[in-house]
C-alpha cells in the first residue's frame, strides 16, 4: 500500500444523537516535496492528477475507508455502509463522514474527535496503490526540474527535482492524521526511487507512504 498525504479542509459537527460529521478535501495539483535528496540526490516531489482516485470512487462495489493513522483497526466510517461519501470534482476529492453514535463512544473514535475539535488532528492522508499498466495506459509521469546552477549550504550544487504526477490510482482509505505532506489537504507514506539519469527505472513499493 502506498500513502499520500495532503492537508485539506477539515470541518467536524456535532449532532444532538451523538453521531458527528466530518468533511475533508484532498486536493489535486498540489505538490508535495518527500525528500530534499539529502547531499547528492535530487528532492522527489508528487502531486496528483484531478480525478486520480476516480475508479474506485465511482464504483459503487468498492469499498473504502475512513481511518484514524492508517490503522484498519480504528475505522471511523466506510463507502458501504453509507456513511462514508465522495464529491470527485476537477480541484480536489471531498469526502464527508458520519462518524455514528457508537463509533463516537468507542475509546480510539473519542480519542479523535477530541483532537480534531482541538485542531490537532488536521490532516487527511490516502492509502493507495497504483494499478499495473496492462490496465490502465497512463499510471503515472515523471520529470525533472532543470539545475538551477547554484550551491547549497555546503557548498554542492542545487540539484534539480524529480516530479511524479499520479494519473491513475487504486483508492482503499483516507485517513486523518496529526502532519500531512500536502499543506493543502485538510480534515502519505510514499516511498518511491527513480533511476537516474532517466525515468524508466522507476520502482515503486507496495508500502505505506508516511503521512
Amino acid at each position: 500500500m502506498l500513502f499520500g498525504g495532503e492537508g485539506g479542509d477539515l470541518e467536524l459537527r456535532r449532532a444532538g444523537d451523538g453521531s458527528s460529521t466530518l468533511k475533508g478535501s484532498f486536493p489535486y495539483g498540489k505538490t508535495a516535496t518527500l525528500s530534499d535528496g539529502g547531499r547528492n540526490g535530487r528532492p522527489r516531489k508528487e502531486r496528483f492528477a484531478p480525478h486520480a482516485f476516480a475508479y474506485r470512487v465511482n464504483d459503487p462495489t468498492k469499498e473504502i475507508h475512513l481511518l484514524v493513522g492508517h490503522d484498519y483497526g480504528q475505522p471511523l466510517a466506510s463507502k458501504l455502509t453509507g456513511t462514508l461519501t465522495f464529491e470527485d470534482t476537477a480541484a480536489a476529492l471531498i469526502f464527508g463522514a458520519i462518524i455514528t453514535r457508537d463509533v463516537a463512544e468507542t475509546s480510539f473514535g473519542a480519542d479523535v474527535l477530541r483532537l480534531v475539535a482541538a485542531g490537532l488532528i488536521y490532516g487527511i492522508s490516502v492509502g493507495f496503490r497504483t494499478p499495473p499498466k496492462r490496465a490502465v495506459e497512463k499510471v503515472e509521469t515523471i520529470e525533472h526540474e532543470p539545475d538551477d546552477g547554484t550551491l547549497d549550504e555546503n557548498g554542492d550544487p542545487r540539484r534539480g527535482a524529480v516530479i511524479r504526477t499520479v494519473h491513475s490510482a487504486l483508492l482503499y482509505e483516507v485517513s486523518l492524521v496529526v502532519r500531512p505532506a500536502y499543506k493543502q489537504s485538510q480534515v502519505e507514506a510514499r516511498d518511491w526511487t527513480p533511476t537516474e539519469p532517466d525515468d524508466t527505472g522507476l520502482r515503486r513499493t507496495l508500502q505505506r507512504w508516511r503521512a
